[in-house]
């Protein structure tokens, strides 16, 4: 059955806007949802042209010095040319294929690396794609080990005060729950035990 012309989504549109740094950031401001801040009063964001190195480059022209690698996640700097060629000749194979019943060299080639690295006794790898799905994860393991061995019961799990494991609920879950920022979430979370912290 076929809908017809008139009742057709509003948001659909052949016309291409042509944006200025201003009102992109304008459509940034009323439409995107950034994380870390509120969606009614939203903390104002800065449009990124490039980054190269330590450098995050503005449209505006300024350049300021990436101080946490993008949460972490850009150790080597921005633009590495390695990174780069390894991303391109990886792309002309294919970008991506889910991991579930299937492999590929260069996935294969990534754990080989790791396992030689880790010590011994760590000889197995299991890929994520964050930090917070690792921990979601690791846990799941956790809880599925005792399952296995019929303890079905052993569902806590103990980590450190001031500790920070991800957004996602049960990386939450192990987030100082005093310190931490989910606290509003606090009734739906696992309760797990919190052992104090070690001294620096």
């Amino acid at each position: 059955m076929s809908t017809p012309r008139n009742q057709l989504s509003l948001h659909m549109t052949t016309k291409r806007t042509v944006h200025t740094p201003l009102t992109l950031l304008e459509f940034d401001k009323t439409h995107v949802w950034h994380p870390y801040t509120s969606m009614t009063s939203p903390l104002p964001t800065y449009l990124v042209d490039s980054a190269e190195g330590v450098y995050i480059n503005l449209a505006n022209g300024e350049s300021l010095i990436d101080g946490m690698s993008s949460w972490w996640s850009v150790l080597h700097g921005y633009n590495h040319p390695k990174l780069n060629a390894a991303l391109i000749n990886q792309s002309t194979k294919m970008s991506h294929v889910m991991f579930g019943g299937l492999t590929h060299r260069s996935a294969i080639e990534l754990c080989e690396k790791l396992v030689q690295l880790t010590p011994k006794g760590l000889s197995n790898v299991f890929l994520s794609d964050s930090g917070s799905v690792s921990v979601e994860v690791a846990i799941k393991m956790a809880l599925q080990y005792w399952h296995s061995k019929e303890k079905e019961s052993k569902t806590k799990l103990l980590t450190i005060r001031n500790g920070y494991h991800g957004d996602t609920f049960a990386a939450m879950s192990v987030c100082d729950p005093i310190t931490g920022m989910h606290q509003i979430f606090d009734k739906v979370l696992m309760k797990n035990i919190f052992a104090p912290k070690t001294n620096d």
